[in-house]
Formats: structure tokens, sequence, C-alpha cells
């Protein structure tokens, strides 16, 4: 019977997974573990958590790289606007910021760091500010309590 369960379930997940979804809570708080589309279930989770870790990544990224654009850019005129980015990233980083993302997120901060670099290194050259492009730092200057927290650069 659950096969045939599943094989349905699986059938509604194809064409309506917000359908779906909902009959899978009402399952599960029911208690009817047997008639899961624990297959589709499991998908679902480990996206959640895929997805969670790559938006806390895209965040990193754009916080530091506005952090080195603050940091080394001489011009004047974009710098309200990286500081607004930052402090809107650092809200949505915040809520989203689980105690096991962050250690993630920590042991990867140093390719998010290279990817940053990039990033500003990229927009820095495009604005004629090489001297800027050629002074960012090989290695991360910034901690990950300081791409979260309330600093920025002076």
């Amino acid at each position: 019977m659950a096969t045939r369960t599943t094989t349905r379930g699986s059938r509604r997940y194809e064409q309506d997974v917000y359908a779906w979804s909902r009959t899978q809570g009402e399952l599960l708080r029911a208690g009817r573990f047997a008639d899961l589309d624990l297959e589709h279930l499991i998908d679902e989770a480990e996206d959640v958590a895929g997805a969670l870790k790559r938006a806390a990544r895209r965040r990193v990224r754009t916080i530091v790289a506005h952090l080195l654009e603050l940091e080394h850019s001489p011009a004047q005129e974009p710098r309200a606007g990286w500081r607004a980015s930052i402090r809107a990233q650092r809200v949505r980083l915040r809520d989203a910021l689980t105690p096991s993302l962050r250690r993630e997120i920590e042991s990867e901060l140093a390719e998010l760091y290279r990817d940053a670099r990039g990033l500003a290194e990229g927009a820095l050259r495009d604005h004629g500010e090489d001297g800027a492009a050629d002074a960012l730092p090989a290695a991360c200057p910034y901690s990950l309590d300081q791409i979260t927290g309330e600093w920025l650069p002076g």
C-alpha cells in the first residue's frame, strides 16, 4: 500500500508541488508516516539546506566585496550605496545564519573571500581604480564577526 501511495504522492509532486507539500505536512501531523512520499521529502529537505547555504554564501560575498570597496576605493559617490547594501545583507544573513551554518561559512571564508575579492577587483578596475584593485589583500582581512556585525571600515 505504501508503494501505491508513494506513486500517487510522486505523481502529485510532479504536478503540483504546493499541494504535495501541504499533503505531506498533513500526513506528518497525523502521524501517517507510511503514507509519506519519503523520496521527495528527503530531496526537499536537502534542497532547503542547500538553498539556505547558497543564500548565506551569496550574502557573505556581497558584504565582503563592499567592505573591500569601502576600504580601498578613493571614490566618494558609491559609498552610501555600499554601506546600505552591507546593512541590508547583514540583516538577511543574520536571519538565516544558524549555528551549524555559521560554522560551515566560517570554514569556507577563504574561498568566499577569493570570490568577493574578484568581484571587488573587477568593480574597481571597471571604474579605473587600478591602484585600489592592486591593493586588495590576498587573504581575508575580516573575521566572520566583522562581516556579520556592525563594523565598517573607517
